[in-house]
């Protein structure tokens, strides 16, 4: 029998510097200050190519993809998806279906 091996989760801890005043602000939004900045994060990382929502999900904790659907979409948070981009899945979706 092959061996089974499990990845082990890291978590990565970053400390920055917030002026008090804004701290202040983004400690009233839902779930502080550390969830605020965590948010901006995942939606940054997201629109740059850098995670997928499936990440942004893990990353948030979040409880579905149609959450985190949700959630980009109201961060308005968006690929640039151009006419070519289209065209490519629409051929693999119809080469997909021919099998």
């Amino acid at each position: 029998m092959g061996e089974v091996t499990y990845k082990k989760s890291h978590r990565v801890n970053v400390a920055i510097d917030i002026p008090d005043e804004i701290g202040q602000v983004l400690a009233t939004q839902a779930g502080g200050v550390t969830r605020a900045v965590l948010k901006a994060v995942a939606i940054e990382a997201y629109r740059s190519g850098a995670i997928t929502p499936a990440q942004v999900q893990q990353m948030l904790g979040l409880g579905s993809r149609w959450e985190t659907e949700t959630f980009l979409r109201r961060a308005e948070a968006f690929h640039d998806y151009t006419t070519d981009d289209l065209e490519r899945d629409i051929a693999a979706i119809r080469d997909a279906s021919r099998r």
